[in-house]
């Protein structure tokens, strides 16, 4: 079968990259078609892969000449659909953007290019007895720049904060193809924090292309704890009962039973039997602190009712627990086909409520739900399954991930603790902000980006594009315009 004639678009990009490096074959396509929010695909005109920074200056003025639509990625992690293609635009793969440009360690700095994967920049500097703290679940495959544009957090940013307390400073080009730098290699900055800004802008302000990161000393010392819940709302007091006492571990976290036999069918992780919810609470620091917050500790967990508590005996335990829960989400494949993860926040006194509230409402619905999350800072991670097969589906898995979103706002929370708006929680951003400012949203987005080609549909609600719906069908599909099933 002859292959059809490249677009005319296509054949003026052939002068901006090597035509081997554009990418257009119904195969290829399809693997950049969705990222990790499956349940939503959209084929875009071509993949473009650059491998230097001044082919990315070069792809994005040429989609400013050309008003052509570009979404920037790297490895396909977001679970928002923040990396969604744009039908007609082109995606810009920057996984080839993987270099460490420097490290210094007098500075306890890292400046790294986008498609560096997060889990390498510790890698790299772990012999100096330093690391970089932000660790998403996916911190083995997800690379810094997409860390950048959604602002990762993970399992230790209770104490450590999340990617936008450690980028000191960025070189980007925006959607306009200016170059600009803000920050350095120094948290002493004078004027706007245009660093602050741009991290979590959703790649709506345009790509980033080195970032400097601040990297810190690796902990003397860890204490990791398992403690096991006859209920899942016992686990989240628990949560409240640490945080109120004015303990600051590294980390605490919750699964709930669903999300405990898939980790242990798919790692052999090892949990106290007959739980409904485990709670991993991790202490670091200095051996003296670590030794003092272990007896308040012992003492907290004592008093929240317990079936079973059970520290980790070495490191070999403490990275078996930790191997458990980052493959939590990817081990929920074993339970069902599809699922979508939520990503709200309440506040921790209400973790409790939230909890209960979500399992009633997975019990009255039909769809189960497998909870597991960041409970040191209320950010929920609802696990909800469905089979995409199966009519109705989807639209009875993203009730019930909408009746989740309002609540983290009636609670005083919000839509998004890490993963983003995205394309999943667009409709939802007016429950959180008002008309005007949404409108000062929309005007700062204009001002990186005056065409709106960067990433376009993300974030803001518009008309015609999915989102998670708010009860029933989609207004698009009530019309009979699209069909999910």
């Amino acid at each position: 079968m002859t292959r059809p004639e490249p677009s005319p678009a296509l054949r003026r990009l052939a002068a901006v990259v090597p035509a081997g490096r554009i990418l257009d074959g119904p195969a290829q396509l399809a693997a950049y078609e969705s990222d990790a929010l499956t349940a939503f695909q959209t084929r875009p005109l071509a993949i473009v892969v650059p491998e230097t920074q001044e082919e990315v200056v070069a792809l994005v003025r040429f989609c400013h000449a050309e008003g052509l639509p570009f979404v920037a990625r790297g490895s396909g992690t977001s679970l928002s659909g923040g990396s969604l293609p744009v039908a007609g635009g082109i995606v810009i793969a920057l996984n080839r953007l993987n270099r460490i440009r420097r490290i210094d360690l007098d500075q306890r700095i890292a400046v790294v290019e986008p498609g560096v994967v997060n889990s390498a920049v510790t890698a790299a500097v772990q012999a100096h007895g330093l690391h970089y703290a932000p660790d998403p679940s996916s911190q083995l495959i997800c690379t810094i720049g997409g860390n950048v544009a959604f602002n990762a957090g993970g399992a230790h940013c209770l104490k450590y904060g999340m990617t936008s307390n450690h980028v000191l400073g960025l070189k980007a080009v925006l959607a306009t193809g200016e170059v600009v730098e803000f920050g350095g290699a120094s948290r002493e900055q004078a004027g706007p924090d245009w660093t602050g800004l741009f991290v979590g802008n959703e790649g709506l302000f345009g790509v980033a292309l080195e970032i400097t990161l601040q990297l810190l000393p690796r902990a003397e010392c860890f204490h990791t704890v398992l403690a096991g819940y006859a209920t899942l709302e016992q686990a989240g007091d628990a949560v409240a009962a640490i945080v109120a006492s004015g303990l600051l571990p590294g980390a605490i976290e919750i699964m709930e039973k669903l999300a405990l036999e898939a980790a242990t069918a798919a790692v052999h992780a090892e949990y106290p039997p007959g739980c409904e919810a485990v709670l991993i609470v991790e202490l670091e620091g200095p051996r003296e602190v670590v030794a003092a917050d272990r007896a308040r500790l012992d003492a907290l967990l004592a008093a929240s009712r317990p079936v079973e508590v059970r520290p980790a005996r070495d490191a070999a335990e403490r990275l078996a627990i930790w191997k458990g829960r980052k493959s939590a989400f990817s081990a929920v494949g074993r339970l069902s086909p599809d699922f979508i993860v939520q990503d709200g926040v309440v506040p921790r006194r209400r973790l409790g409520e939230a909890l209960r509230l979500i399992n009633g409402w997975s019990r009255e619905m039909g769809v189960r739900c497998a909870n597991v999350f960041h409970a040191g800072d209320g950010n929920l991670h609802p696990l909800i399954l469905y089979d995409g097969r199966e009519p109705g589906a989807l639209l009875r898995a993203e009730e019930l991930a909408g009746r989740i979103l309002r609540m983290c706002v009636e609670m005083g929370g919000s839509i998004t603790g890490e993963h983003g708006v995205g394309v999943e929680k667009r409709d939802y951003l007016p429950a959180m902000f008002a008309a005007e400012e949404i409108a000062c949203l929309k005007r700062i987005r204009s001002a990186f980006d005056p065409k709106g080609i960067a990433n376009p549909g993300k974030m803001f609600p518009e008309k015609g594009a999915p989102a998670l719906v708010h009860a029933g069908l989609h207004p698009l599909e009530k019309a009979g315009v699209i069909s999910r099933e």
